[in-house]
């Protein structure tokens, strides 16, 4: 089974229509699936309109709480309630669109790679993304090579998919909640000498503002959250060996 986590914050507008529209693109993945929509805490009808698609599709199963806890807690929350064999997760906002998963669930059967990321830097990626944001994703992606080592170019790009087992061992060990946790999740899983594939995305953006929801004390959490990162792990060595 595939399961597909998908993060929500103030959606109500959207929500119901995307994970319908997410159902629909699944089927054509050739196996059973599940969509995990999870509620972060949102003070509009989110929480109702995921509840609604459940009801409209019985492989869809809403997870919901009270309050906020970022991006990384929403997906930690939604692979807890997962059952799949491969387990991924996608922005509910679909600027990239689930065509995306269902392209990454065959790599990965083809390949037997535990992990698979979209990556904005690869070559054939193509992007209708604001210069702001590329700049950004440029400047963060020399830091985490300067801290990490890693090997992948683009961490932050919102369609991952990860062997469930491997998923399952590393969030009970996770520290951060807010964006960062992508990088997080990343290096745990290179510890473990996990297979990591980067792939090409095509990118709509839909917000308004450059930056979406993210805001200018998110940039700096994220940045914090990464030198945090750093420390715990290669440092005080908080993850263990």
């Amino acid at each position: 089974m595939l399961s597909l986590v998908v993060p929500s914050y103030n959606e109500g507008k959207h929500i119901y229509d995307n994970l319908i529209t997410i159902s629909k693109v699944l089927e054509d993945c050739g196996t059973d699936y599940e969509i995990v929509p999870v509620n972060d805490g949102s003070p509009d009808n989110t929480e109702e309109e995921i509840i609604r698609a459940g009801e409209a599709n019985p492989k869809i199963h809403p997870v919901s709480y009270s309050v906020n806890r970022g991006k990384g807690g929403a997906i930690k929350e939604g692979v807890l309630h997962c059952s799949g064999d491969i387990i991924g997760f996608l922005d509910a906002d679909l600027d990239l669109s689930a065509d995306h998963v269902v392209r990454f669930f065959k790599e990965m059967q083809a390949s037997g790679c535990d992990v698979i990321i979209g990556s904005k830097m690869h070559k054939d990626s193509k992007l209708e993304y604001p210069l702001a944001r590329k700049v950004f994703s440029l400047c963060y992606y020399v830091m985490l090579k300067l801290l990490f080592g890693l090997k992948t170019k683009d961490t932050q790009t919102g369609v991952k998919l990860y062997k469930g087992d491997l998923i399952r061992n590393i969030v009970p060990v996770m520290k951060v909640k807010g964006y960062a946790f992508d990088i997080e999740m990343l290096a745990l899983a290179a510890r473990k000498g996990a297979v990591i594939k980067e792939m090409p995305v095509t990118v709509n953006f839909s917000r308004e503002q450059s930056f979406g929801r993210i805001r200018v004390g998110d940039i700096l959490k994220m940045f914090t959250d990464t030198w945090s990162l750093w420390w715990n792990l290669r440092v005080v060595k908080k993850y263990g060996k």
